[in-house]
């Protein structure tokens, strides 16, 4: 077996002046807070180099994700299936869907993505990526370290006595009801996958499930409290970290979180020090490969009228309507165009004892739950927000119980099926899985 190598490479894809946010459905841009970044690693010496990449945007969806995916790439020399490109999903940045801004310029719609900057930021973190290759350095050891993060995540789907959604715990809540109901299913603990020189740190990758969002809707650009956390911990450390979002579809910090400006920094040092306590709870494990494992998916769309052509294009044309409902019906144009375009679902493993299992679109946090379960016997990291074409990836349970998600999410309540057959694909469950 060849040695292994590791690259680091980062950029900065901060919006200009003026550009839209969370796809021109809040205010634009007015100022920056904090700058946002393309951040991701290359793994060499297994069969091909794998690329894992976080960008400090609300979404890369579609023809914006296939066209970044491939550009990094053909960077690392490597295919398309072995990139796995994701995003940190704060709302006061940019939201990525190409093939909607065509869609929307010639509706003459308020612009979602400007499209020359989307390629600047293809070919700046493109450019570090080559930079990067040839300062990789050898890592001999994978390290794991989990610690649960206290007071941050809630779920935000609370269910009544009936069973149905009684209300929405958004991520920044005044409601004393809101706040006083209980968590509700999350995933506590956010997990650390670290590499390592013997005993040099040389890079850390972070999974945790939440929203990342203490408030938004200003213009001011900010990575938020998890990218700010990210930040801290690579000050301290002088390593290289990433932040990936798991399985946070339908989690917020909203319980924990009124939406004060002066909050952020508080859930930034709750996350930080989940980080630090994860790091004090790592293992070294000595690794000689890895294998890299992807499923193609064709999550269906849903049936419904409103989500069908005919109501989108209606909606998209409607010069009256709001921003958020043209562009939003210009993404669901954009899903229903690539629906024999299939979606890789990936995952990373170390000998069998380390998953890293990396998922499509805002998928509830009952996914990564769900992964951990069927590998008891492992460490499972989880990452959702790769192609989010789908948008919201609910349970189909969820479909049934109402709530703000199945409203707008793209693809049918089919999905589960589908998403969890190639997790235990990616995963080798049998005979492992936990009954």
């Amino acid at each position: 077996m060849p040695p292994l190598h590791l690259a680091t490479f980062e950029c900065d894809v901060t919006p200009p002046e003026g550009h839209p946010l969370c796809g021109g459905w809040i205010t634009p841009v007015r100022g920056v807070d904090d700058p946002l970044k393309a951040l991701g690693v290359v793994l060499l010496g297994g069969a091909k180099p794998v690329v894992l990449c976080a960008v400090d945007w609300t979404g890369v969806r579609n023809e914006a994700f296939r066209i970044w995916r491939k550009a990094l790439a053909d960077a690392a020399h490597t295919t398309p299936e072995h990139v796995s490109l994701h995003t940190v999903h704060p709302h006061n940045t940019p939201f990525a869907d190409v093939e909607a801004q065509k869609m929307i310029a010639e509706a003459k719609a308020p612009i979602s993505l400007d499209l020359k900057y989307y390629d600047e930021c293809v070919r700046r973190s493109c450019g570090a990526l080559k930079a990067a290759l040839v300062r990789a350095v050898k890592f001999t050891h994978v390290g794991t370290g989990a610690a649960e993060v206290k007071e941050v995540a809630s779920n935000r789907r609370v269910l009544g006595d009936d069973g149905k959604v009684k209300f929405t715990r958004t991520s920044a809540t005044k409601s004393k009801e809101a706040r006083d109901a209980a968590e509700g299913l999350i995933d506590p603990k956010l997990r650390t996958l670290s590499f390592w020189d013997g005993d040099t740190a040389l890079a850390a990758l972070h999974f945790y499930a939440c929203h990342p969002m203490s408030y938004y809707g200003d213009g001011r650009v900010s990575a938020d409290f998890c990218g700010l956390a990210r930040q801290k911990r690579r000050d301290e450390t002088k390593v290289f970290q990433v932040y990936f979002n798991g399985c946070g579809g339908n989690v917020t910090a909203g319980k924990y979180n009124d939406g004060s400006k002066e909050n952020r920094a508080v859930l930034r040092d709750r996350v930080h020090a989940g980080m630090v306590a994860a790091w004090k709870d790592t293992k070294k494990t000595e690794v000689k490969g890895f294998a890299w494992r992807f499923e193609p998916v064709s999550l269906p769309p849903r049936k419904e009228p409103s989500f069908g052509e005919a109501e989108s294009k209606k909606a998209l044309a409607d010069e009256k309507a709001t921003a958020a409902k043209r562009n939003n019906a210009a993404y669901q144009l954009a899903w229903l165009k690539r629906k024999d375009t299939p979606i890789e679902v990936n995952c990373l493993d170390f000998g069998g004892a380390v998953l890293n299992l990396f998922l499509p679109g805002e998928a509830f946090v009952e996914y990564q739950l769900a992964a951990q379960k069927m590998r008891a016997d492992a460490v499972v990291n989880v990452a959702a927000y790769g192609d989010d074409g789908p948008g919201y990836i609910p349970t189909a349970k969820a479909y049934l119980e109402g709530g703000y998600e199945p409203t707008v999410a793209l693809a049918g309540p089919e999905s589960e099926g589908v998403l969890l057959a190639a997790v235990r694909k990616l995963l080798k469950t049998e005979g492992k899985e936990k009954k």
